[in-house]
């Protein structure tokens, strides 16, 4: 057995007991009014890393992450097609918050603080073929860009060319951004068209 071959079989173990431990975490019950139910989707050999919120309610109930119009609209701008956005061993599915925080007075709550700071940087480390990390919304790109955010989140995607090759900041997909995407016609015209182009160079 190959010195790599040993690496990635402990890497594969590691990451699939890591996992584990995820998805039995209690760390937020308290705060959970509908259930503990962790969220993520991850390999040893992912490529590219989509960091969103967290799930919504109709992902908390099917398990499944991006199963709602938030996800089709996703992979339309990553133009790609269901069975290799689920491929782990291409793309890891990593929320700020695993599970769903439950609704508020007007949508759902913010991710639960707790998950990002445990358990993204051991995820992260058992990723070393990671070439992109996609930052979706305004939490993971406050999380993950520190103080050379931009004033909005506009101007953080707008200015996306400044946080590659390691990060791509993006608005949510949600269809409530449907708005935004209207009054804001530079992000289909250039910044969809560099997002497609990062995503072939990487699947390919």
């Amino acid at each position: 057995m190959s010195l790599g071959y040993k690496q990635q079989f402990l890497n594969n173990y590691i990451m699939d007991q890591l996992l584990l431990k995820i998805k039995n975490c209690k760390e937020c019950k308290p705060y959970l009014k509908d259930g503990v139910h962790p969220i993520i989707a991850a390999s040893s050999k992912s490529k590219l890393v989509i960091i969103g919120q967290a799930p919504g309610r109709v992902v908390h109930h099917t398990g499944i992450p991006w199963n709602d119009k938030s996800g089709d609209n996703l992979r339309n701008w990553l133009g790609i097609d269901k069975p290799t956005f689920y491929n782990t061993d291409i793309i890891a599915l990593m929320p700020m918050g695993f599970c769903y925080p439950g609704s508020g007075k007007t949508g759902d709550l913010p991710p639960r603080p707790e998950c990002a700071p445990l358990w993204h940087n051991k995820l992260l480390t058992l990723m070393p073929d990671a070439k992109l990390i996609l930052l979706i919304g305004q939490y993971a790109q406050a999380y993950y860009l520190g103080n050379t955010i931009k004033s909005s989140l506009t101007e953080t995607v707008h200015h996306y060319k400044s946080y590659l090759p390691k990060y791509f900041p993006l608005p949510h997909p949600s269809p409530r951004n449907n708005i935004w995407q209207a009054k804001n016609e530079w992000f289909a015209q250039d910044v969809l068209p560099e997002l497609k182009k990062q995503i072939n160079h990487i699947l390919n």
